[in-house]
């Protein structure tokens, strides 16, 4: 939709003027053989509903269009204009080639961001301001954020349980184990000791790691970046049973409790640095096995281990 001619200052050629909508040419184009000029918006919606120039009906497509010549272009950015924000009050008239920077800093737009003088803070549209009132915005801000808060602890309570569960599905699996495990004594123990072994001997493997930035924590990691991690893991030789246990507990909804939340782990950040951690090779993670943590205590470390993915500060020792 081109310029109303009204806003421009002296005579516009007629050669400027669009035929669809008769206003002046707005991000022109040109119908290569029979050389008429359009707005690009005027002429996109003709051609969706007829395939011929508006003006001598001749063939044409959006594929056919091309720019207007230099000259034209030449022409319409030395015409002078009234600014879009002259009904509110600026009398600017600039060359039209300079509307838009002068839109973009005009002091008498109506959506320009302003800020309340108020001391409440709130910016807003420049003619949101005579009808604003402090008292109200900030009662809708106690609003907010007593709402949120609600919805937090809704959160919260529902996690609680969800963890809860979690347990207690842990103990039913533990206790039917430990059935498994007095009817099969003796293999299973083979079987266990055997299984310990290539663990403590896979753990040897990794190289010490040593984190420099715990705040780099990446604790709900993508399906993507879990992937990298797990390929990795079984690079290194690490049994795949271990692997998929691992893999499991790399997101926070896995974790001890000492770092299932956020809270958690920056009340347990002085804790950090007691890990025993191994670097997985090429990456920004590590893995805190519970063969090697013994010392910390079960809200800190889980069975079989730990994958803690950064996003920086893991260094080899």
């Amino acid at each position: 939709m081109g310029y109303d001619v009204a806003r421009f200052r002296g005579d516009v050629d007629d050669d400027l003027i669009c035929p669809i909508c008769s206003g002046v040419l707005e991000e022109p184009v040109q119908a290569p053989h029979c050389e008429h000029a359009f707005c690009n918006t005027c002429i996109s919606q003709w051609l969706s509903g007829q395939q011929t120039c508006p003006v001598d009906c001749s063939v044409l497509t959006v594929a056919h269009l091309r720019p207007v010549p230099r000259i034209m272009r030449n022409m319409l950015s030395k015409l002078r204009v009234a600014c879009d924000n002259a009904v509110f009050g600026c009398g600017a008239v600039v060359h039209l080639d300079n509307l838009v920077p002068h839109l973009s800093d005009c002091e008498h737009d109506p959506k320009r961001p302003v800020t309340c003088e108020q001391d409440c803070g709130l910016q807003m549209p420049k003619e949101e301001l005579p009808k604003h009132n402090c008292i109200e915005h900030l009662r809708s801000v106690v609003q907010q954020r007593h709402t949120h808060l609600t919805e937090l602890e809704k959160t919260s309570a529902e996690h609680q349980h969800q963890l809860a569960e979690q347990r207690r599905d842990i103990h039913l699996l533990k206790a039917c184990l430990r059935v498994v495990r007095s009817a099969n004594p003796g293999l299973q123990n083979l079987e266990e000791k055997a299984e310990y072994r290539g663990i403590v001997q896979w753990v040897n493997s990794l190289q010490p790691a040593r984190v420099t930035r715990w705040g780099g924590m990446i604790s709900t990691p993508d399906a993507a970046f879990q992937a990298v991690i797990k390929r990795s893991l079984l690079e290194t030789g690490c049994p795949a049973s271990v692997v998929n246990e691992l893999m499991a507990n790399a997101h926070e909804r896995s974790w001890p409790q000492g770092l299932a939340t956020l809270e958690t782990r920056q009340m347990n950040r002085s804790c950090y640095e007691s890990y025993v951690a191994r670097r997985i090779p090429g990456q920004q993670a590590v893995v805190v096995m519970a063969c090697e943590n013994q010392h910390m205590g079960a809200d800190m470390v889980q069975e079989p281990g730990l994958v803690v993915i950064f996003a920086h500060g893991v260094e080899e020792t």
